[in-house]
């Protein structure tokens, strides 16, 4: 037992790097089962009674969105979570641009209890990339 307390003294900056390098691995493979692709997303909306919420900026979502997107832009996600309990039943499917913000929202609704949440991976620009329609309605 008094090797493991040397051990670890002598190399503490190397147990810290091994412990942040863990907790990213593991946090990327947790987050990474939640990105769903385009393709799967559209077998997901064909499949199952889903919702797509789209966390872009109003200018964004005018330019183009996935028809019947449910709009609450990122920073307005946590005060209008009640406008989508609604929809806590059923699966909801986070879009933006890149899929950056929308990993974000996922996160913030995977806390609030919401189970069947998937993000879109590589978001609106991965969607119209596979010649997926947009509507600007």
């Amino acid at each position: 037992m008094e090797n493991i307390g040397e051990f670890y003294s002598n190399n503490l900056l190397l147990i810290v790097v091994w412990t942040i390098l863990f907790y990213m691995i593991i946090n990327s493979f947790i987050k990474g089962k939640w990105d769903k692709t385009p393709l799967e997303v559209v077998q997901i909306i064909n499949k199952e009674n889903t919702v797509v919420v789209d966390v872009r900026e109003p200018s964004e979502f005018e330019a183009g969105h996935i028809a019947d997107s449910v709009h609450i832009p990122l920073g307005q996600v946590k005060s209008r979570l009640n406008e989508l309990d609604k929809y806590k039943n059923q699966t909801i499917v986070v879009s933006c641009r890149s899929g950056h913000r929308s990993s974000r929202a996922v996160s913030i609704l995977r806390r609030s209890g919401y189970e069947q949440v998937f993000n879109l991976k590589g978001g609106i620009v991965a969607w119209e990339g596979e010649k997926l329609p947009v509507s600007k309605v």
